[in-house]
Order: structure tokens, then sequence, then C-alpha cells
């Protein structure tokens, strides 16, 4: 499949989505976010692909929506539904995807920039990275999930100083705040997120999985629900899956196990 606004690759289990719009700051436009969600049905349907990075093309990550195309628009609030619908679909399966996505930040991520990187089960970020909410700048509000991120982050009251104040954030801060894992110099950026999404694909891609939704599970749920959900998880994988056998066997054999993401 061919993508307009993004490259897509896969290298062994590993694929790298590539945000590329680099001569317009790679900002978010309705096909961007189409082709967004395009790959990431791509990457949940595909059993072979067991960790994703998504990274952009040139100097910018992202610099938020395309907003000469939202001044343009006959209909502007039509138009930023549609850009939502697959922004926020897209982000959907991310999440919900075995898989773990690695988010390698290589320069500016603003506005929904900065809301898609919040949204990474792994945050690696460039020394020279930067980031902004910057919606209300526009008198705008925010999108892309971070108003559902953020507040885990970084707590309520933070989050709303990032939300209407829109600092901006080096990347030694942004890993203060927790909003990154990782901070790389420029030039080992790439070389980071493919070790890293490399380790993690050789994993137990199922039980990843499960840990993605149970912590995504744990912010709304009561003690007694989540511990429910602890319970058939682990033991639907004790079950059901080869990696769960293979670890319990190759534990009790003192040997490291080899895991096939089934």
């Amino acid at each position: 499949m061919s993508y307009e606004t993004l490259k897509f690759s896969v290298a062994g289990s590993v694929a790298t989505i590539t945000l590329n719009r680099p001569d317009a700051a790679n900002s978010l436009n309705l096909q961007m976010g189409n082709d967004l969600l395009a790959a990431a049905n791509r990457c949940t349907s595909d059993p072979a692909i067991r960790a994703v990075i998504l990274t952009a093309e040139g100097r910018m990550f992202c610099g938020g929506g395309d907003v000469g195309g939202f001044a343009k628009a006959e209909n502007p609030g039509e138009l930023l539904r549609g850009i939502t619908t697959g922004l926020h679909a897209a982000i959907a399966r991310f999440q919900r995807m075995d898989a773990p996505l690695v988010i390698a930040v290589n320069g500016v991520a603003a506005g929904a920039g900065m809301s898609i990187a919040a949204s990474g089960d792994f945050v690696l970020a460039a020394e020279s990275a930067k980031f902004t909410m910057a919606y209300t700048g526009i008198g705008l509000s925010p999108d892309g999930s971070s108003t559902w991120f953020l507040p885990r982050l970084v707590g309520p009251m933070k989050a709303k100083a990032l939300m209407m104040r829109n600092p901006l954030l080096t990347a030694a801060d942004a890993l203060e705040l927790g909003l990154v894992s990782e901070v790389v110099a420029d030039d080992e950026l790439m070389n980071a997120a493919t070790a890293l999404a490399t380790e993690l694909a050789a994993g137990p891609t199922r039980a990843y999985g499960e840990v993605k939704r149970l912590v995504a599970a744990s912010l709304d749920s009561s003690l007694d629900a989540q511990m429910e959900r602890e319970t058939r998880a682990i033991a639907e994988l004790a079950n059901t899956t080869e990696d769960a056998r293979a670890g319990i066997t190759a534990f009790v054999a003192k040997e490291k196990p080899e895991f096939n993401g089934r």
C-alpha cells in the first residue's frame, strides 16, 4: 500500500512509520490523518509486526495541524472533524495493538505533534527536540488524545498549564516531567529507537499487549475490577499463548526463553 504523507517500511519484526511532509513541518492534514489510520490498521492486523517506530522526516517531528489549511477551509470545523476522525482512530489502534509503539521525536513536536508524542508506549527524544501544546495560542483546544494522556503523565494541574500557557519545553524539560522515556544525542536517535524496538520485537508480544491494556484501564478502574482484569489476562496468557509456555519452561530449566509473539 502507498501513502501520500508518510513512509512505511518493515525490517524483520519492526515497522517504521515516518511522517513525510517535511516542507510543511510535517503538519497534520486530512490525508495524513487517513494515512496514519491505514498504517495503524496495517500494524494491528499483521502478526509479524511485533514493534512499531513512529518518527518524522526532516528537522521537525510535527508542527501540529495544517493551520494554513484551516484558514482556507470554507468550514474549518468540518475539516477538523475529518482530521481528528483519522488521527484519533489511529491513536486508538496503536493503543489497542499488542505491539509496543516507540515514538522517536527528532525535532519540534507542537500541537498535534506533542499530542501524538504523548501517546507512545516509549518516547525517545533527540537532545534538540522541543515540545509545546500551542493549541490555545490560536484559540483552539487540544486534540490528538492529549487531554487523556497528559493529565495521567504529569497530573491535571501541570497539564492545564501546558495547555493554557504553551511553554516551549526542551527535551530535558520533557524528561523531567515524565513526557519522554529517554533523551539521546540527535545523531543517535534512530539507532536508539531501532535498538529498543528490536529488543521489544523479540519479546512476548501478547503479554505486552495485556500490559498496555491493563495500565490504560487502571486509571479509571476500582481496585477489585482491576484485579479481576489481571486475573483474566494472566490466566488467558497462560492457557493460550506459546510464549507463556516457552517462558515457564525456560524458567524451570534455568534457560533464556525464546518468544515468537504467539
